[in-house]
């Protein structure tokens, strides 16, 4: 992805930072074990972020969840939490 400027990038990272924040604060909210479906359910697919077909496609596991943007969120186990991570290209104007 050819951003217009760097802003534009550090936008979509921060909106991936924050639908982190937002499963974390479901999680915190509901005070027990929360199944990962019902993150899904409740927290990412109603942002209207997650490009669903490729997610269905490359979820893996441990589960990925790939944003419509470059960007996307990976869950840890070993945290039980979900951090974000880069999927598609890059491409920043140059610095002036």
């Amino acid at each position: 992805m050819k951003f217009e400027s760097v802003d534009q990038a550090y936008e979509l990272v921060e909106q991936a930072w924050k639908l982190s924040e937002a499963a974390r604060d479901y999680v915190k909210a509901a005070n027990r074990d929360v199944p990962l479906q019902e993150i899904v359910d409740k927290v990412f697919l109603p942002s209207g972020l997650v490009d669903v077909e490729k997610t269905q496609k490359e979820g893996g596991n441990p589960p990925k969840m790939f944003l419509k943007s470059p960007y996307g969120l990976q869950y840890r186990p070993e945290y039980k939490d979900w951090i974000p991570f880069r999927h598609g290209p890059v491409e920043l104007p140059p610095l002036t």
